[in-house]
């Protein structure tokens, strides 16, 4: 068994007993290209979205998190790969798209930084990038409970994935200026009326 394999077993046991709440599972396409897009309200939110899902998920994540002994490597290990925030990463582009053409699922944080008053915020226009360069589907995922986990999370732990969205879904209406920002909004919004799981 991978370490990938190990780890998310453990967690989803761990979860489980948590009584976590996974809704909406029949909107995770069994196979090709996929971009998860997760809302962001802490550092626990990839491994929970990660555990909700029976496809194995690749995140782009802070390079920061890759400079932490011992850390760094294991989330190198577990398929993360870093993106410098704030300029536009050719690298991380690159490595997004090698894995959706590749049939793989990639996790993203659009936000782009953990939220401070849990609602959502504004996403950024490079997800719509990496969608129209690989031809993959966009599943919003609403992520709640997880900055009290630990703390007061038992039974508050939910996740609730949304249906597919396709470029051709999300084509923007001529006379729009910024394009991507335009679809970035609409799939932000999607994620933002996804119900809370029951």
């Amino acid at each position: 068994m991978t370490l990938y394999g190990l780890a998310k077993r453990l967690f989803r046991l761990q979860f489980k007993l948590m009584r976590w709440k996974v809704q909406g599972s029949e909107n995770m396409p069994n196979d090709g290209p996929v971009i998860l897009v997760i809302n962001h309200l802490s550092m626990w939110d990839p491994v929970v979205a990660a555990c909700s899902v029976t496809r194995r998920v690749s995140f782009m994540a802070k390079e920061e998190l890759f400079t932490i002994p011992v850390l760094g490597k294991i989330f190198s290990r577990l398929g993360a790969f870093p993106v410098k925030r704030g300029q536009g990463d050719m690298n991380a582009i690159r490595q997004s798209l090698a894995i959706l053409k590749g049939g793989g699922v990639l996790g993203l944080f659009p936000e782009g930084t953990r939220t401070k008053t849990g609602k959502i915020q504004k996403g950024m226009p490079g997800m719509v990038l990496l969608m129209e360069k690989s031809q993959a589907s966009v599943v919003p995922v609403k992520v709640g409970g997880t900055p009290s986990m630990f703390i007061k999370g038992w039974g508050k732990i939910s996740v609730v994935i949304g249906k597919p969205l396709t470029a051709q879904m999300l084509k923007a209406p001529e006379g729009v200026e910024n394009r991507r920002e335009w679809i970035a909004a609409r799939i932000m919004q999607a994620m933002t009326e996804l119900p809370e799981a029951k």
